[in-house]
């Protein structure tokens, strides 16, 4: 099996992966990623949209799992097989605001329980946080346990991005912007 990044937007796919997509007669992906590949994607190759995500370690040996950005942050890195990396969401994040992402440190909260204490001890060690939410976080609770812990920290929402509706909208821990859907908030030293 070959888990493929097909990246975060149209466009932010790698040569590599183009490669491998464009070799295969088995695809399995969401149907944002299957949309992402479409031009990769060669006739007669037979695509299947995922609908249970837990039979994915079963797949058949030659079939090639399309992921989300990068298969390694947050994404179906963990199956088994080979992983051809994407462009992930906090890559593009971090180039959009121009930070380093070497003091970033990754925190997925989508589909997952927030842990508000985790997130609190990086930004005492003076990191940056970047958070991977969905509509089920509450950014705002967790702004304000950190508000009250004195930890007054910016605040970055970031939508859709890579797509033309991409949106960047700032805050701080005492007024959160509004980050809806699947989202990539920044919470630290911007």
């Amino acid at each position: 099996m070959i888990i493929v990044g097909v990246g975060i937007g149209p466009g932010m796919m790698t040569q590599e992966a183009g490669k491998a997509i464009g070799r295969a007669r088995l695809i399995y992906g969401s149907r944002r990623a299957i949309e992402l590949a479409g031009e990769h994607i060669s006739p007669g190759c037979r695509v299947v949209e995922i609908e249970d995500y837990k039979k994915l370690s079963s797949l058949p040996e030659d079939a090639v799992v399309l992921s989300t950005g990068d298969p390694m942050l947050s994404g179906l890195g963990y199956l088994p097989g080979r992983v051809i990396p994407g462009i992930s969401s906090l890559q593009v994040a971090c180039a959009r605001l121009k930070i380093s992402e070497l003091n970033v440190v990754p925190i997925s909260v989508h589909g997952r329980r927030m842990d508000p204490q985790a997130i609190a001890r990086e930004l005492e060690g003076m990191k940056t946080v970047f958070l991977l939410i969905d509509d089920r976080t509450d950014l705002e609770g967790l702004c304000r346990q950190l508000e009250e812990k004195g930890l007054k920290k910016s605040v970055v929402a970031l939508t859709d991005l890579g797509y033309p509706q991409e949106k960047i909208v700032r805050g701080s821990t005492a007024s959160p912007p509004r980050a809806t859907g699947l989202s990539c908030v920044l919470i630290g030293p911007l």
